[in-house]
């Protein structure tokens, strides 16, 4: 298999095998008019399997949705068919709207304008809890962003 080389463009390296279509909706990478590449359980000698995104255009992304989903995420940014930056993702400790808070009696199935702000409570257990109302959230329910 042959994906074509970025000139000027976004590589997500080092996701975890299996988690780069949550990526993918996550960062609603479907919304983009360019050539954007998902590969699944790539050959890693670190990892063993991985999954891979190269978006074919520099945009912003939001590194907290990133590192919520994959802390051991790699993001590379590629400028005139070189690496031009490097970051190594990590647990952000607060996110917002990238999750929305499940109990029905918080502020914020009330208040919609309100954004979802959740804080990180245990680095070990990666749990994060809701500002409003301390609610704990589930890490399987990633909500896509909000449209201004």
């Amino acid at each position: 298999m042959i994906i074509g080389k970025i000139e000027n463009g976004i590589v997500l390296d080092h996701i975890g095998a299996g988690r780069g279509m949550e990526i993918y909706k996550v960062l609603e990478l479907d919304s983009l008019d360019c050539q954007v590449a998902l590969i699944k359980n790539a050959e890693s000698n670190k990892m063993g399997q991985k999954d891979i995104i190269k978006i074919d255009r520099i945009i912003d992304i939001n590194l907290d949705a990133i590192g919520y989903v994959d802390p051991r995420i790699t993001v590379n940014i590629i400028e005139n068919g070189r690496l031009a930056k490097q970051s190594h993702i990590e647990l952000p400790e607060r996110i917002v709207n990238v999750i929305k808070c499940r109990n029905p009696r918080c502020i914020t199935t009330i208040e919609q304008e309100l954004p979802h702000v959740f804080r990180l409570t245990d680095r070990e257990s990666r749990t994060y809890r809701c500002l409003y109302c301390e609610s704990k959230a589930d890490i399987t329910k990633v909500r896509k962003k909000a449209k201004p």
